[in-house]
């Protein structure tokens, strides 16, 4: 939306300057993205006159000018035809910028004589396209910027020109009246009393209008016509050519260019048809589909069907509320025309529009919503304008529909623009606000404007408050505390955990991932998932069909792709939800890591080597022990199939409580998902690990035993096929008081032992809590470790 100062000086008086008119603009949401200043690229530019010119001795089309200027007399070579004694003519001092030459004027020598500068003419100054001499001003004092010589005897032509931005939901502001009324309600200026105009019909409109049943309602509303005969058309006066020119529009004819004028100074699209050209009456009807029409930019357009265009007897005449047709455009010859204005659906125009692709200043209005309560209006001050500039006699007007009732009204509640935008302002200065916007206060009423369709409630009054008043003026403030004392944590307790294991994983040198979670349905297959309750009703992709049920896949499918650009030796985790069912709840949160490749790389010492699954069980631990887990767990066999059988545990509070699973991934699980193992991971659920009893943000009291510790080596004889595992539970749970830790220390297999047998050598940690262990004592949970070890393996005591 561009305008120039001296219009919007039309609708507001105010002698504040553009720079200050521009902040306002943004700061009120008119955000301005261009600022055209011919007076800042003039400014430099002084009044000089000649007082003395003279052929120059070495060239025939030079002249050597004594210059009066308001630093003294200089002197400057001069080639235009016209440069003269006596003449008052604008001076370019060295140093100064000409931008139509794009040079910087200097000191030099032309032909031998020096040149202290340079007298301009239009084009070198970009005025105008004029450049068959040098500038004669009719008046004008030495030393006077030639930019107060303008605004004093030609302003336009260093109108400055703003460029603003519009928000959808800113009709009102796509003419230059809506900015004005904005900018007077932050004080910028007072609002000028709007032009007004009512044309008495002298002959009856021999042209009907008529609305279709089926496009009144979500077409076209009202449709407002009248003939205007014997006009003359031709160009448009000086000062309206000037401004369309000024904004980027093209001046065309004074009837054309007065429906621009309207069109941007009150927001009011318009169209004039050349009434001789018109065949009949006028009808506003939905389109058939096939139908054809050439319209003004001299495109040929094809009509879907439903899309509202004006027809009359024989044939569509104008796309509606978009863009009118060639056929019925008017010219110079036109003398008698058809003024219409009418208030369209805007979604119908922006459907018509983005269909035909027509970007037209009519349809950009059309579609954000025009005044519908200024459609009369503007339709009298277009006539008036054309009788003024074109003559002609005016008939009765025609109506078709009726203009929409938008009125509406909400409650002012001065107390919301605190709660909802946290400043201070006074009633009186609230209800000063919207009455200065056009908003009528009956009470605390506020009726809504009609060229206001963005407010819609409450909350829209304390925007419009709020804008006008400057959100650059809210200040920061600390919120309310809710209690007293020490606020209670923001984060919950699984939140919480969460955090922790992601610090704790990511320290142990894993990468973290983010993985969609939707999966491929193979994918999910291998992982217990892949059936009809997590499968999705419309899916990004076929490899997207359903919810995963685990973390792994995702991270296999990463460490993939990986490997596929060379990078072989990886530690990615995630953290994030994996999907059992279908329904709401049907989720739980895992952490997931996965090791593949080696430890680190080659190394001359030897230092690296294949992970292992004692890699992932310390990571495991390590997550475990930071989510304050009980370090008392029991390490048991029976994962899912997608772990290798006989290298994986899971580790486990009892045979029900499941914390998590380390283990080597099935072989077949990696050459599926394509990655070259071995390949490492863990799986743990922080849900399952018990809640802290006692809840307080303190650690425990350091609990250290001063009795001394005894530890017992115990050699057993067992089948080949006994798991390790098995006898370390054994032994664990013969004093689970007493007895702190149990490890194996070493694996014997064949010699003596003899075919099938192998043995175990366990060392069994005993702390004590309140008495020094006696010898009897040993003896006694020795006697129990044995038994216990024997009943649950089969095995003896090796001698």
């Amino acid at each position: 939306m561009k305008f120039t100062l001296s219009w919007l000086k039309d609708h507001l008086e105010t002698d504040v300057p553009v720079e200050t008119i521009c902040e306002a603009l943004t700061d009120l949401g008119l955000e301005v993205e261009d600022v055209t200043n011919p007076a800042a690229r003039l400014g430099e530019f002084t009044i000089g006159k000649v007082t003395n010119a003279e052929p120059h001795p070495d060239a025939d089309r030079l002249r050597v000018c004594q210059v009066l200027t308001d630093e003294g007399t200089l002197q400057i070579i001069c080639g235009a035809p016209n440069a003269r004694t006596g003449i008052t003519v604008v001076v370019a001092k060295p140093g100064v910028y000409v931008p139509g030459i794009d040079t910087t004027i200097g000191v030099g020598k032309i032909r031998g004589i020096e040149s202290f500068g340079m007298m301009c003419s239009e084009r070198e100054m970009e005025l105008s396209e004029e450049h068959d001499g040098i500038i004669e001003l009719p008046s004008g004092d030495v030393g006077q910027k030639f930019t107060d010589w303008l605004a004093e005897h030609d302003p336009a032509k260093v109108d400055p020109v703003i460029d603003i931005a519009i928000t959808p939901n800113r009709p009102d502001a796509l003419g230059v009246r809506g900015v004005a009324l904005d900018l007077a309600a932050r004080g910028l200026g007072k609002m000028k009393p709007a032009a007004e105009a009512h044309v008495e019909g002298q002959f009856p409109c021999p042209i009907s209008v008529s609305i279709d049943e089926d496009t009144r309602e979500n077409g076209c509303h009202v449709f407002v016509g009248r003939l205007i005969r014997n006009v003359k058309n031709g160009p448009s006066p000086d000062w309206l050519q000037t401004r369309l020119r000024a904004i980027g529009l093209r001046p065309i004819s004074a009837l054309v260019d007065i429906t621009n004028f309207f069109t941007f100074d009150r927001n009011r699209p318009l169209h004039v048809f050349d009434a001789d050209k018109v065949q009949g009456n006028l009808r506003i009807h939905r389109a058939k589909g096939g139908e054809t029409l050439i319209g003004l930019d001299e495109k040929e357009y094809t009509f879907s069907e439903g899309q509202v265009v004006i027809s009359d007897d024989t044939a569509i005449e104008s796309i509606g509320g978009i863009m009118g047709g060639l056929p019925t455009g008017c010219t110079d010859e036109t003398t008698n025309v058809f003024l219409e204005a009418a208030v369209w659906d805007h979604v119908q125009i922006a459907h018509t529009g983005r269909a035909l692709k027509i970007n037209s200043d009519a349809r950009y209005r059309n579609e954000r919503g025009i005044d519908p309560g200024f459609n009369m209006q503007g339709h009298d001050l277009a006539t008036q304008m054309i009788l003024d500039l074109c003559g002609g006699e005016p008939s009765e007007v025609v109506i078709a529909g009726a203009v929409p009732d938008v009125s509406r009204a909400y409650k002012l509640d001065p107390a919301r623009v605190q709660s909802l935008v946290g400043m201070d302002i006074p009633e009186s200065e609230q209800r000063q606000t919207l009455t200065a916007l056009g908003f009528r206060m009956e009470g605390n009423m506020a009726h809504v404007p009609s060229w206001r369709p963005d407010v819609q409630g409450q909350a829209d009054l304390v925007e419009e408050v709020a804008r006008i008043a400057s959100l650059t003026k809210l200040q920061g403030r600390p919120m309310k505390r809710i209690g007293n004392g020490v606020p209670k944590p923001i984060l919950s307790a699984t939140q919480k955990r969460e955090q922790i294991a992601r610090r704790t994983v990511a320290a142990l040198g894993y990468n973290e991932c983010v993985t969609y979670s939707f999966i491929d349905h193979a994918s999910a297959t291998l992982f217990g998932g892949g059936d009809d309750a997590t499968m999705l009703a419309n899916p990004i992709s076929s490899e997207m069909s359903h919810m995963r049920p685990a973390l792994m896949p995702g991270l296999l499918q990463a460490a993939a792709r990986n490997q596929a650009r060379g990078f072989m030796d990886l530690a990615l985790f995630e953290l994030g939800h994996a999907f059992h069912g279908g329904e709401p709840g049907d989720q739980h949160v895992q952490i997931s890591g996965l090791l593949v490749g080696r430890t680190g790389p080659k190394d001359v010492h030897g230092g690296a080597r294949a992970v292992d699954v004692y890699d992932v069980k310390a990571d495991a631990e390590a997550v475990l022990a930071a989510l304050g887990a009980p370090a008392r767990v029991q390490i048991l066999r029976g994962a899912r199939e997608w772990w290798h059988p006989g290298r994986h545990g899971m580790i486990c509070l009892g045979p029900k409580k499941v914390l998590g699973v380390f283990g080597e991934l099935h072989p077949k699980v990696l050459q599926a998902m394509d990655v070259k193992g071995p390949a490492m991971g863990f799986t743990l659920w922080p849900q399952e690990i018990p809640m802290p009893r006692n809840q307080t943000p303190n650690k425990g009291a350091l609990n250290l035993n001063d009795l001394q510790a005894v530890e017992r080596d115990f050699a057993f004889v067992v089948d080949a096929d006994v798991e390790a595992l098995t006898l370390i539970n054994a032994a664990a749970g013969a004093d689970k008081a007493l007895i702190q830790d149990v490890r194996v220390f070493d694996e014997f297999i064949g010699g003596a032992l003899g075919e099938g047998k192998k043995s175990l050598a366990i060392t069994v940690r005993m702390q004590p809590v309140e008495t020094t262990l006696k010898d009897a004592d040993i003896e006694a949970v020795s006697t129990k470790i044995v038994e216990k070890v024997t009943k649950a393996t089969g095995g003896t005591l090796r001698g």
